[in-house]
């Protein structure tokens, strides 16, 4: 189904200055730790993205992740958000959470 109207971003979809909460700034060490010494080959753009976030939670919502975790990979790997032109994302309900990622060039 197509609907003719610009989608809204999140900057416009809120007013003012939002703050990071203590639980984003522990999450960003946290990752930031984690792929320290993960080094990847940065293809050009315009990229694919690939996310497989499982949740315990079976009321997690398949978009909320992805920000929080997306811009920690921009900065990660020097890359900016914009150059991304198509997203996958799965959820997969697992006793264990993980976090899955791939990063691939979208030839045309």
């Amino acid at each position: 189904m197509k609907i003719n109207i610009k989608p809204l971003s999140i900057n416009k979809a809120w007013q003012g200055k939002r703050y990071r909460s203590k639980d984003y700034k522990n999450y960003q060490e946290a990752m930031e730790l984690l792929l320290k010494n993960k080094n990847i080959e940065l293809p050009k753009p315009p990229l694919y993205i690939k996310y497989i976030f499982a949740f315990s939670n079976s009321t997690s919502d398949i978009d909320n992740p992805i920000k929080p975790f997306q811009d920690i990979l921009c900065k990660r790997y020097n890359f900016d958000d914009r150059e991304i032109y198509k997203i996958e994302v799965e959820i997969v309900k697992k006793g264990n959470e993980y976090i899955e990622f791939e990063i691939k060039e979208i030839i045309k």
